[in-house]
């Protein structure tokens, strides 16, 4: 009687241990996949099917952007080249962008080097970086359009606001409303601050980095009126009203000034384009007459000149029809 209990607590210790052990497995497997899930990899079985499937914690150190990390840490641009990112709108990735814009060069160059004939190999130093740049300069065009694009937007927005708080809404609510009313750029810039003060971060706080993200004047005063008046206390939707139709009257002046500047704008792109044309049309007709200012020490020192000059003429007449409002 005494073996068949002593036999009997062995399996039962036994089966307690081996479901402990599965149980700790089990946790540990689940611990390895949530991890692998937020850090987007994959065991050896599961690499191919989780292929596709987005990360949701992005590290910036792995081995595939280390040279890009240490040449934008060099030069300290990581933190202008995000801010550019930011506020374009693109979803690129900074050490990426730098990786494209080498590649993009590095073929410009070469493209450059076996396409033009051997006397003007020179011109791929040139190419090469103007073509390393696109990228750069694509990123560029798509903030001063969003930029544009939410300038536009923010006086009708405003107005809603105060519209919105005289019906007995939240300013916090309002916020958040914006999202459902209006779209992009400025939906998602008011969702992203109504998302972070709803999450804790301090109104004020939100408000200031709402202002860096959208580096306008008109944005700046609306944040300026908003925390003033978190002070002092006031009429908020009044203040809202009277900061949209300012911003709409200098709407208006800003295109009186551009239908007033428009001579002078065409007249400064007339005069710059015409000595390339008269240039463009001389190398058609009379190479040799052209080549002289490639060739010769004296033509290329003239072409210099004339070049630097052309530039220094068109940045005096952007400066003079320039006019900021």
């Amino acid at each position: 009687m005494l073996a068949v209990l002593m036999v009997f607590a062995a399996v039962l210790v036994g089966t307690l241990c081996v479901s402990l052990l599965v149980t700790r497995s089990g946790k540990q497997q689940d611990i390895e996949r949530m991890r692998e899930r937020l850090m987007g990899t994959s065991g050896p079985k599961e690499k191919k099917a989780r292929r596709g499937a987005p990360a949701l914690i992005k590290s910036e150190d792995g081995t595939e952007t280390k040279l890009a990390l240490r040449l934008l840490r060099k030069f300290r641009l990581m933190e202008q080249l995000r801010t550019l990112l930011e506020q374009s709108g693109l979803r690129w990735d900074p050490a990426r962008m730098i990786h494209g814009c080498l590649a993009l060069a590095l073929a410009g160059f070469n493209l450059a080097w076996y396409m033009i004939p051997p006397p003007y190999h020179r011109l791929a130093f040139a190419f090469g970086p103007a073509c390393g740049a696109l990228p750069v300069l694509h990123a560029a065009r798509k903030r001063r359009a969003r930029l544009r694009k939410f300038e536009e937007q923010f006086p009708e927005a405003l107005e809603f606001v105060a519209r919105s708080m005289r019906a007995g809404h939240a300013f916090s609510v309002s916020l958040e409303m914006l999202h459902r009313e209006f779209r992009e750029p400025l939906s998602g810039e008011f969702r992203r601050t109504f998302d972070e003060q709803n999450l804790g971060l301090p109104l004020e706080v939100a408000l200031e980095k709402l202002s860096l993200r959208v580096p306008l004047l008109d944005v700046q005063f609306f944040v300026s009126a908003v925390l003033l008046q978190k002070r002092t206390g006031g009429n908020l939707s009044e203040l809202l009203d009277k900061l949209a139709y300012l911003i709409r009257e200098r709407f208006k002046l800003r295109g009186r000034i551009r239908a007033i500047s428009a001579h002078g704008r065409m007249t400064g792109t007339a005069l710059s384009s015409i000595p390339a044309g008269v240039a463009a049309v001389l190398f058609w007709v009379n190479p040799e007459y052209v080549l002289f200012f490639v060739n010769d020490e004296t033509g290329r020192m003239m072409m210099g000149a004339a070049v630097g000059l052309q530039l220094i003429g068109y940045g005096v007449i952007k400066k003079i029809v320039s006019i900021e409002v």
